[in-house]
Parts: structure tokens; C-alpha cells; sequence
């Protein structure tokens, strides 16, 4: 496919909804979602800013849709991510700032610019469970008693097989990539192999999927996105594991150094203090140094 960044990793969504070969998909998609009827993929002009990458991972899709004079920020999630508001003000603010530059607008102009209004989506696929639509607001981050003039909503939805039938039926693609995550997950609960199970399921597909043509003329890049995806995102749960697995163990430490100062404080003997805190006799006097007290022997 001529237009895919290789500088990047895609997502599988975004290679389904993020390009201009299946256009008439995003304009699926994008009907779905807004309740609307338009028929003319023309009115969509892309304008993904290549260079911003979340995670390892491309996986936000941008475009002007003309009929509307609306620019649609969209967002593919595996992982629930309740600061999607601040990504997306981050990124609309690059996203405005292009567009003036490439309409020659002039910022400074006594006379108001007209810009396409903003709209903001969350498609969520993960594992965990969450509602079929929610939406995730920006002031949730000031905390209760803020009183702030700047607002972001995002309207996350549950694209996940089985979740959001009406919009699942109003879009066949969306259906179709929901229904292929989905066997996708069960079928490696059984090959115990993820590689295994996507080319299990590739070769199932049923014959009158709109996307079938698409992936299993792209199969290797599609493989290869698709491993990328959940190496990324299973990396992530390790990183974090490992993450709460040295603040436990930083934890202990700081609770035995605690305990250790308060028996030393108390002038209770070295011996009883080693037993209580589990601590060296060196790391002790270290600390009974530290604080200016003397160590009792005993």
C-alpha cells in the first residue's frame, strides 16, 4: 500500500479507518458515529500528524470533514486511558496550528477565524471491562473545586465484539474488525500462541467480510502491526508490574528504616532493633549517626 509510513508502526484500526485507500470505511465509521447519512468520501481530506507517536504505536486517525466544517480527532485505545482529554488538547492544538499555516491564516487578524470545529474520540478495545460509551472530560484533572475556563470532552466508545450493536451494525467494517479481535483472543486461550491464532483466524474470515480482500492482500504488514500491538501493550503491563514491584519493595525498606530510628530514639538495644527492623548492625549505627543518638549495645 503506497501510502503507508513506514517510519512508524500502525495500529491495525488505523490501517483499517486511517488511510486514504478505505476512505468509504472512515466515512462508515464516521456516519456511524454522528448519526449522519453522507455519501461522498470526498468530503473527508486526512491530515494525521505522522510524527505522533503514542506508545511505540500510531494509532490516532485526524481529518476535515468539509460538509461539516468538523475536524475529527480519533483515537484507538487497547489500554483504558483516563487522560485521553490532555493527549487530545496537546494534539488538536498541533492539529489547528497546521491548518492555519497551510490556509494562510493569519492569527493577529482583527477579524475572527473561521476553524473547523472539534471533535474527539476514544475507540477502546481492551480487555478490561468498561461501559459502552463514556465520556472522559479534561476538568476531571483539576480536581473538585477548580474553577477553569478550558473544557476537552471525549466521547470513548467500546468497540469491542458484542458491545455497541447499533453502531456495530451501522458500520459493517467496524463489525467486522471487532469480530476479528475478538476470535482473535479466544482462539490463542486454545493454540496457547497469539502468531497462531491471528493466522487461524485470518484464514477463517468469512468470504463476504468487506474487509477481507483488504487484510489478506496486506496479510504480512497486518501480522506484523498486529503482533507489534500486543507485544507493545504486553510490555506495558510488565513495565508497570515491575514498576509496583519496586515501590513494594522500596516500601519495606522505608518502613524498616522508620521502625529502626523510632527503637533507636527510644534507646532500645542494638540487638532487639537488628531483630525488629531486620536490619544490618552497619546499616543501624549508619543511621543512629545520621540522627545523633547513641547506640545501646545489647
Amino acid at each position: 500500500m503506497s501510502s503507508v509510513n513506514t517510519k512508524h508502526k500502525d495500529c491495525l484500526f488505523r490501517f483499517i479507518f486511517g488511510y486514504p485507500e478505505n476512505i468509504e470505511w472512515t466515512l462508515s465509521l464516521f456516519n456511524a458515529i454522528s448519526g449522519t447519512n453522507y455519501n461522498d468520501p470526498s468530503a473527508i481530506e486526512f491530515n494525521t500528524i505522522e510524527d505522533a507517536i503514542y506508545l511505540g504505536m500510531k494509532n490516532d486517525i485526524s481529518f476535515i470533514f468539509f460538509l461539516l466544517y468538523e475536524l475529527d480527532l480519533w483515537e484507538h485505545q487497547s489500554s483504558f486511558n483516563p487522560n485521553m482529554p490532555l493527549r487530545c488538547l496537546i494534539h488538536i492544538a498541533q492539529l489547528y496550528d497546521k491548518f492555519i499555516q497551510e490556509n494562510n491564516l493569519n492569527r493577529y487578524s482583527r477579524k475572527i477565524l473561521k476553524l473547523p470545529r472539534a471533535k474527539f474520540y476514544c475507540f477502546y478495545n481492551g480487555t478490561e471491562d468498561q461501559p459502552e460509551e463514556k465520556i472522559l472530560k479534561l476538568s476531571d484533572s483539576f480536581g473538585e473545586n477548580s474553577d477553569s475556563d478550558l473544557e476537552v470532552r471525549v466521547k470513548m466508545i467500546n468497540i469491542n465484539y458484542g458491545k455497541n450493536k447499533k453502531l456495530m451494525d451501522s458500520c459493517q467494517p467496524l463489525k467486522e474488525y471487532a469480530w476479528i479481535i475478538e476470535m482473535v483472543r479466544q482462539y490463542e486461550k486454545t493454540l496457547k500462541s497469539l502468531e497462531k491464532a491471528f493466522d487461524f483466524v485470518l484464514s477463517i474470515i468469512p468470504e463476504d467480510f468487506v474487509i477481507r480482500k483488504f487484510l489478506l492482500a496486506h496479510k504480512a504488514e497486518v501480522k506484523g502491526m498486529f503482533l507489534t500491538e500486543y507485544d507493545e501493550k504486553k510490555q506495558r503491563k510488565l513495565d508497570r508490574d515491575e514498576a509496583r514491584e519496586e515501590g513494594f519493595e522500596e516500601g519495606i525498606a522505608q518502613g524498616r528504616m522508620t521502625t529502626a530510628t523510632a527503637m533507636l530514639k527510644e534507646k532500645l538495644p542494638l540487638s532487639l532493633i537488628m531483630k525488629i527492623s531486620e536490619l544490618s548492625e552497619i546499616v543501624i549505627r549508619g543511621l543512629a549517626e545520621k540522627i545523633n543518638v547513641a547506640v545501646v549495645q545489647g
